[in-house]
């Protein structure tokens, strides 16, 4: 049994050798034997899946590194923006800040008056005391209770001693701050008071009997001793008749409180007349 198994592989051996002969001796019509047809197909869909599959391998890793690549750029890109936005602000403040100096030139040429030019390097707008800190103390000769102006208006009195290179304004809007007023179309004469609002000043001691009108100019009077005569203080918003003698008077500041930035120290208001154009 075991030699007929033997004699059958042997048999099936020599047929499948008698094959792969003839086939390599039968040509096709390229000229090649038919074994070499069979191979060369054989080898080139396997060259045509393995092409295949590299491209797609190939072209996944260009797409990752395009991405990469403007993924990069892009990051470059929004960081150059950003600096960009930052100068623009620098430039935009360096801007406001030349002109707000322009703006104090001008008041320091236009009026007749000996002052020092501050900047603000502090503030204190707590309920009970509305102050500012600025960069001139003793060493520049500033004071207890000199004026301190902008160009807009009245902005407060130096309060307590001043340091040797910074002093304390009390603001016109603390509720502990007073000024001698007059309401500059009729010269009714009063005294302008800071309120628990500090948007809005109150103008006290003005007679019911005065011509007082909202849209009115209100300007120091220079009765105090501080402030200087002609200044611009702010504008009636509101009035009425009061119970008594007085009117109720509600003023709105001209100076902004919140943006300062450089004021004047004035240092002897003695005198002073304001120029038309500043009133």
């Amino acid at each position: 049994m075991l030699r007929r198994h033997r004699t059958a592989s042997v048999v099936l051996a020599v047929l499948l050798g008698h094959v792969v002969l003839i086939s390599a001796q039968l040509t096709v019509q390229s000229g090649r034997t038919l074994l070499d047809a069979t191979i060369f197909g054989t080898l080139s869909e396997a060259q045509r899946l393995v092409a295949g599959a590299t491209g797609l391998v190939r072209g996944a890793w260009n797409g990752y590194v395009g991405l990469h690549t403007v993924s990069r750029t892009n990051r470059d890109l929004e960081a150059e923006v950003a600096a960009l936005r930052l100068q623009l602000q620098e430039q935009h403040a360096l801007v406001q800040q030349a002109r707000g100096l322009e703006r104090l030139l001008e008041l320091r040429q236009s009026v007749d008056l000996d002052t020092v030019s501050a900047r603000v390097i502090g503030a204190d707008a707590s309920p009970w005391f509305r102050t500012l800190t600025i960069d001139r103390g003793s060493r520049d000769l500033v004071d207890a209770d000199l004026a301190v102006i902008a160009p807009a208006g009245v902005v407060g009195r130096v309060v307590g001693r001043p340091g040797l290179r910074a002093a304390q304004v009390q603001l016109l809007i603390d509720r502990n701050a007073a000024a001698g007023a007059l309401i500059e179309r009729t010269r009714a004469v009063g005294i302008v008071v800071g309120q628990d609002d500090p948007a809005v000043f109150s103008m006290e001691y003005v007679s019911n009997q005065e011509d007082v009108a909202v849209g009115d100019r209100v300007i120091a009077s220079g009765a105090d001793g501080i402030f200087p005569h002609g200044f611009t203080i702010g504008t009636v918003a509101e009035v009425s008749r009061g119970p008594e003698l007085y009117k109720n008077i509600r003023v709105t500041p001209a100076v902004d409180f919140t943006r300062l930035e450089q004021v004047l120290v004035v240092m002897d208001n003695a005198g002073t007349q304001v120029a038309e154009g500043l009133r």
